[in-house]
């Protein structure tokens, strides 16, 4: 798979399109060429997005939806076919939390989060692998976190989902690779974006260290290098590597740190990470 010189006249789509992290990838990609159909529930916000890049190079094609929806997700597919007949680039941005401690959380929660956070994200895949294997050097790209890679107090079903992300991105790697088909794993640490704001609950979280987020362009711009590249997985930012790194080096003492976080739950103030 060689590395891909420009997004001109691609055509992708990008799920959680409305804030964050989708919603700078969605820009970058329109500003550099590219044809994106912006996907997220609220409508209004894909609106003004599409408005602010009107006059570039790319287009940005606002598509209010609920990626859980299957009727959704057929229709995600049906109005790429119908517009470009093909898909170069799947971005799974698309994501939802929660903090409190599992045994005082209903099953609800448990599945509204994999819901969103993972069984969306597979079934649009299904969905859109026809329109991919028409693409030019297609990729998908999944959005997932370092807290999949090593699970934290008071975010049970979040570390699972995102766990459950990059395991299933990289079976779906080795079965598609020969196809050309590209499967890239992005696992931001601390990013500013307004996930925490949107958290279906907040009733305890851990202490974390205190230290800098990075900003949703940041990770959008080293998303963007990462497909340039093909690479596998990336981590954009200092503290995600190394939490992921220590996690394989020194799993007993990232234990008993976590644990001790888990006796003294900060009270509502929370430290972002996604």
């Amino acid at each position: 798979m060689g590395r891909i010189q420009s997004f001109m006249a691609s055509r992708a789509v990008v799920t959680g399109a409305s804030s964050g992290i989708g919603r700078e990838l969605a820009q970058l990609l329109a500003k550099e060429g590219a044809h994106v159909l912006a996907v997220a529930r609220r409508g209004e916000r894909l609106a003004t997005l599409a408005d602010q890049v009107a006059e570039g190079a790319g287009q940005i094609v606002p598509f209010a939806a609920d990626v859980t929806s299957a009727d959704a997700r057929r229709a995600i597919a049906e109005e790429v076919a119908s517009r470009w007949g093909a898909l170069d680039l799947l971005v799974n941005c698309a994501g939802v939390g929660a903090q409190g401690r599992f045994e005082h959380a209903s099953a609800t929660r448990l599945r509204q989060i994999m819901e969103v956070n993972f069984f969306a994200l597979a079934e649009l895949i299904r969905e859109c692998l026809p329109l991919l294997r028409r693409g030019r050097h297609p990729a998908i790209v999944n959005v997932a976190s370092v807290l999949g890679y090593y699970g934290v107090p008071f975010c049970s079903e979040y570390c699972a989902s995102k766990a459950a992300v990059r395991a299933f991105s990289q079976s779906l790697r080795a079965e598609l690779r020969r196809e050309g088909i590209a499967v890239i794993i992005v696992s931001p640490g601390t990013t500013e974006t307004e996930f925490f704001d949107r958290l279906l609950e907040a009733k305890e979280s851990p202490a974390w260290p205190r230290h800098r987020g990075v900003s949703a362009q940041y990770v959008a711009r080293a998303t963007l290098r990462a497909i340039r590249r093909r690479k596998l997985e990336i981590v954009p930012y200092f503290w995600g590597k190394l939490f992921a790194i220590l996690t394989r080096l020194a799993p007993r003492v990232m234990d008993r740190a976590l644990s001790s976080l888990a006796q003294s739950p900060a009270d509502k103030t929370v430290v972002q990470k996604t």
